[in-house]
């Protein structure tokens, strides 16, 4: 039987947890928490750093979890594209489907963060998924340097969080879910300020609408899964523009058509199935897409001058 894609599970990050505090799993998880609310805990980076004496390093690759986290001293941020330096206080925002390396640059290290499923806050009966969230778009700016003042302010919002994830009142995670809203939110009105390109033109809406479009059909995490967009034809349809508009302004903004960033992206995805799954060739061909494994052979060895088993070797 074929195994999920290998990414950093709920469980996987509370071992990880457990190792660099010192506490049990039993005693890290939170309280009155059930699976039918989803889940939500919040962390002291302070006190996690303490209690373990190796350095502590984000590997780059996939979470199952979302994770606001507020960072007190020098770190470096290397998220999708971008690779953001920061020399005092940061908020940054992971969501599962991008992965993100995040590292500090000094032993003075602070703050908290918090980690959440989505269907811990799709109880908050706003109807909205979180990836139509501006702030966990693709394409969107995920890390800010903020003030001191702004940090005071997100700081207090984190230390209530913990006071209330401690507490025995019966209904603390409605609280706790506004609480998180109140992070996004506040994420959301800095991420203005933040991007260089606020007027954004026709083009570049076209080209960031695109990049959602191709980002929102990964990871592929199961082989039940297929790409429902794969030609530019179909891209520019769903985008409402005509093929050759598409093409034309990608290729004059980025150097490449459409077609080749959407080859290169599911060969992206290709090279992660292959190393990280179990899953057999004849699989992961139908999961990205092509009717044929000859077809998905002769295009990964296009792609990448390797035949997918000789890549997977």
């Amino acid at each position: 039987m074929a195994t999920n894609i290998k990414s950093t599970s709920l469980d996987q990050f509370y071992q990880e947890a457990a190792k660099f505090t010192g506490k049990d799993i039993q005693t890290l998880l939170p309280r009155g928490i059930n699976k039918e609310i989803g889940h939500f805990n919040v962390f002291d980076i302070a006190e996690t750093i303490k209690q373990s004496k190796q350095k502590q390093v984000m590997p780059y690759n996939r979470r199952t979890y979302y994770k606001i986290s507020f960072i007190r001293g020098r770190n470096r941020a290397e998220y999708a594209d971008k690779i953001i330096d920061v020399k005092k206080n940061a908020l940054l925002f992971a969501t599962p489907k991008v992965p993100y390396h995040w590292f500090p640059l000094d032993e003075n290290q602070g703050g908290s963060f918090c980690v959440f499923t989505d269907e811990f806050l799709i109880k908050n009966k706003t109807g909205i998924a979180l990836d139509e969230l501006p702030i966990f778009q693709s394409g969107g700016y995920p890390v800010f340097e903020i003030t001191d003042e702004e940090a005071n302010e997100i700081n207090y919002i984190f230390k209530k969080m913990q006071k209330e994830i401690s507490s025995d009142y019966e209904y603390k995670y409605d609280l706790l879910r506004n609480y998180v809203l109140e992070l996004i939110h506040y994420g959301q009105k800095l991420q203005p300020a933040s991007v260089v390109h606020t007027n954004q033109n026709a083009a570049a809406r076209i080209i960031a609408l695109f990049i959602e479009l191709l980002e929102r059909q990964f990871p592929i995490d199961s082989t039940n899964q297929r790409l429902m967009l794969r030609t530019a034809k179909e891209y520019a349809e769903r985008l409402a523009v005509h093929v050759n508009h598409l093409n034309k302004v990608l290729k004059e903004n980025t150097g490449n058509t459409t077609t080749a960033i959407i080859s290169k992206r599911i060969a992206q995805e290709a090279k992660i199935l292959l190393k990280q799954t179990d899953w057999n060739v004849s699989e992961i061909a139908y999961s990205l897409g092509f009717e044929e494994v000859a077809h998905f052979s002769n295009f990964f060895k296009k792609q990448t001058s390797f035949a997918p088993l000789a890549f997977r070797s």
